[in-house]
């Protein structure tokens, strides 16, 4: 008699239909919308406060530009200081460090510059024009110390070449 009340135990079935639903249009969405997010990191500076807007405008933003025939030193707000114009050499490394020493003198609490230079640019030329902005040497009492322009440097792309008829009066 115990083989009459013997119950059959199935095995349930577990139903994912609607878990491979959700699977089939979740994942196209995630593909289609992390293809077109790009993540990317720009260092701003924020602007001053209304009461500093003035004294931010008298500051002096400099800027040391690369071109291919020559370094241009200028005022982000006043324009080209100075066209230093390449030698049989290549850049003149020399006339651009002296001409940072006269804007430092002028300018001592001034620490930061910008350097902005055009695609063609090489890493080796990049690397001696950062070390020309950063210190300056100097021979005094027999030694060589070493004296600190600018060392806050920040990097960027140059802007296109300015027409003839606006630089010609500021070239030296």
């Amino acid at each position: 008699m115990r083989s009459r009340f013997r119950h059959h135990h199935q095995e349930a079935e577990l139903n994912i239909t609607a878990f491979l639903n959700l699977m089939v249009i979740l994942i196209p969405f995630l593909l289609i919308t992390a293809a077109f997010s790009r993540f990317s990191i720009i260092e701003l500076y924020l602007p001053p406060t209304s009461a500093d807007r003035l004294k931010a405008i008298k500051e002096l933003q400099l800027e040391v530009i690369i071109r291919k025939q020559s370094l241009e030193v200028a005022d982000r707000e006043g324009g080209l200081i100075r066209r230093i114009d390449n030698t049989t050499e290549g850049y003149d490394l020399k006339a651009l460090n002296e001409l940072l020493v006269q804007i430092k003198v002028r300018f001592q609490d001034k620490r930061n510059v910008f350097i902005l230079s055009e695609p063609e640019t090489d890493y080796e030329t990049m690397v001696q024009v950062m070390d020309a902005v950063r210190m300056t040497e100097n021979a005094d009492t027999g030694s060589l110390i070493q004296y600190e322009l600018f060392p806050e440097i920040s990097l960027g792309d140059a802007p296109p070449v300015a027409t003839q008829t606006q630089d010609e009066g500021n070239t030296s």
